[in-house]
């Protein structure tokens, strides 16, 4: 009977100390692998991943880091003006992808609880600026991360805390631009 109850204490201790990645978009997200090698099975994925290869950035994103990459899903993509991910896309708007896309990337390795802290020690917002030269601004609400763009848009993080190798991911529900 010691043994019994040892062995669920132990299986239970073992399930929240090593408690796996979400999966995202259908796919398990494996902390041993880098931002893009994960990114490329999630389905909810697709648009920021044509996005990031259009822009250059695959290389940058598989390196060392640290990252942490607020990824818009296919639906947060859609969102947007008729036609804009297809103008975007065009090589000769290669720049202004490339801007938006590094507006969604912090050179840091900031979980949920981290940015939740930092937005509360300041009083309920926290300014980040991004490899992209972007300010965002962090906010936190029941224990949910949301983050303001350059133009007002408000995206929620639907799955934080997706550890990479290189970084974390947090699965965003609106692709957010900078200032004009």
């Amino acid at each position: 009977m010691k043994a019994l109850r040892l062995a669920a204490i132990l299986a239970l201790t073992a399930s929240t100390a090593f408690a796996a990645n979400p999966d995202v978009g259908g796919a398990p997200m494996y902390e041993n692998k880098n931002i893009v090698e994960n990114a490329v099975n999630s389905a909810d994925h697709t648009t920021l991943v044509a996005a990031v290869q259009a822009a250059g950035l695959v290389e940058t994103l598989s390196g060392t880091g640290p990252f942490t990459v607020f990824a818009p899903t296919n639906e947060a993509f859609a969102k947007l003006p008729a036609g804009t991910v297809e103008n975007l896309l065009k090589p000769e708007n290669k720049e202004m992808l490339t801007k938006i896309l590094t507006c969604h990337v912090v050179a840091a390795d900031a979980m949920a609880a981290d940015i939740e802290k930092i937005v509360a020690d300041d009083g309920g917002k926290h300014v980040i600026k991004t490899v992209g030269g972007c300010e965002f601004t962090a906010m936190a609400k029941d224990g949910k991360v949301m983050i303001e763009d350059g133009q007002g848009n408000v995206a929620n993080v639907t799955i934080a805390d997706v550890k990479q190798s290189n970084g974390v991911i947090h699965v965003i529900d609106t692709v957010l631009l900078p200032a004009m």
